[in-house]
């Protein structure tokens, strides 16, 4: 089994310190060769979302990764961490501080003095410590750079989804629309059978309750609508309320064509951003362990002083006096403080090792599950359609007997909402199998 180094190049190469030993671990688990499912087709786009070739989807992505507050947040957080690191490789530089001062003797000698000095310090880091403190902040900045990227893979995916239930509630008010008109002409057959006499009043009540039940529907779905649109305003930093789709000329749930290639289960290690992202902080709490082990060995300060004057202000661009000094600190006794603080630090660097494993185990089921689901939802869509064309047939044949007197309107009524029930059925299966596309992408780190 090969193993990798938990210090990443990019994270070593950030730090510009002193070659150090890596810590190595085996690999988080054995992954698959293969995933258990069927993988879909691919090839076409290198966007994922660009698969399903809907423009008005594209724009709202494009306008969401450059306008999301989240997406700002994580960019300043990785500012942040760049600063830091600066902050942190500045201390294998010698600090220089100045410091001046002028006044009046009195009262023998009425006279103005001055003097002004330099202090300088210099920590040559025998002990280690400065290096572990820049690798920790270089893997917290590799951390805070793959967090800024999984960020862009959370929105992109989160606005895909919302879109299609946007897509879903367009298609559910029309498949409304078709509902009542169908629903409706039943009305008025059965409200004319029972005028001349032919059907009961009870038909035109069953008829008319069938009716009133369909429209109730169309309050809900505009509230789905609703929340969708005002989910998307939120991931676009727009105003809900006054933030609106442009909406497609159809209605019909957009279908997914070829998107990226999406690699084998190892390329999880190498694609998923937040296991990227775990990866760094488990270098960060090597670092700290380094930086508690440091603790243990004696540490080496120069302190150096410059002053410079002689008392008058005359005497300030004369006389000068150099000093340079040294100071070691030897750890001798403390209760065992040091010993716990670094067995603190590798407990730490365990539990992220366990966080790395748990989200690269995690990633490979969001896989394994988006394909099922892919893989279910399009065998079922077949087998919807099929329904709706049965319905449809069951449904002609039940009016015509009807209309001879030769089925009850139960039997008008029975045949109505089998096809309305399938129809809304496909239109949930679509919504789902898109939804499903948008999971498997955001599941495998696809761009």
């Amino acid at each position: 089994m090969k193993r990798f180094v938990v210090l990443m190049t990019g994270v070593a190469a950030l730090s510009g310190c002193a070659t150090v030993d890596p810590v190595i671990i085996e690999p988080p688990v054995a992954a698959p060769a293969t995933y258990a499912a069927d993988l879909p087709p691919s090839g076409l786009y290198s966007l994922w979302w660009r698969g399903f070739d809907d423009p008005v989807l594209d724009a709202l992505v494009r306008r969401g990764l450059a306008a999301n507050l989240d997406v700002d947040a994580a960019s300043d957080r990785l500012s942040s961490a760049a600063a830091l690191l600066r902050a942190e490789r500045s201390d294998r530089l010698p600090a220089v501080d100045g410091e001046g001062g002028a006044g009046i003797a009195l009262p023998d000698d009425a006279r103005v003095t001055a003097d002004a000095g330099l202090f300088g310090l210099f920590n040559p880091d025998i002990n280690g410590r400065l290096a572990a403190e820049i690798r920790a902040a270089a893997a917290n900045y590799a951390e805070q750079d793959y967090l800024l990227a999984d960020q862009r893979r959370l929105v992109a995916a989160a606005i895909a989804s919302q879109y299609v239930e946007y897509r879903r509630t367009g298609a559910q008010l029309e498949l409304l629309d078709q509902s009542t008109d169908l629903q409706e002409q039943t009305l008025r057959i059965v409200t004319l059978r029972f005028e001349a006499g032919l059907a009961a009043n009870l038909d035109v009540r069953r008829a008319a309750a069938d009716l009133a039940q369909t429209r109730a529907r169309r309050g809900l779905i505009v509230i789905a609508r609703s929340e969708a649109e005002n989910a998307l305003a939120v991931l676009l930093a727009e105003p809900p309320g006054v933030f609106a789709v442009s909406a497609p000329a159809n209605a019909r749930i957009p279908g997914y064509g070829l998107g990226p290639p999406a690699g084998v289960p190892a390329d999880l290690l190498r694609r998923r951003t937040d296991i990227l992202a775990a990866e760094a902080r488990l270098a960060r709490a090597a670092a700290e362990i380094g930086i508690e082990q440091a603790d243990l060995r004696p540490s080496l300060t120069i302190p150096g002083t410059l002053g410079l004057g002689d008392g008058s202000l005359g005497g300030i661009f004369g006389d000068f006096l150099l000093s340079l000094g040294a100071a070691i600190d030897l750890p001798l006794f403390d209760g065992g403080r040091r010993r716990a603080e670094v067995d603190a630090a590798r407990f730490e660097a365990q539990a992220r090792l366990a966080e790395y494993r748990a989200i690269f185990l995690q990633s490979l089921g969001e896989v394994e599950n988006a394909l099922t689901s892919i893989e279910a939802y399009r065998a079922r869509n077949e087998d919807l359609a099929e329904a709706i064309a049965q319905s449809e047939t069951a449904l002609a044949q039940s009016n015509a007997l009807y209309r001879e007197g030769l089925a009850s309107l139960f039997d008008v009524l029975d045949a109505q909402r089998q096809l309305i029930a399938s129809r809304q059925n496909l239109i949930d299966s679509e919504a789902n199998l898109a939804s499903s596309f948008v999971a498997f992408h955001a599941a495998v780190g696809s761009e």
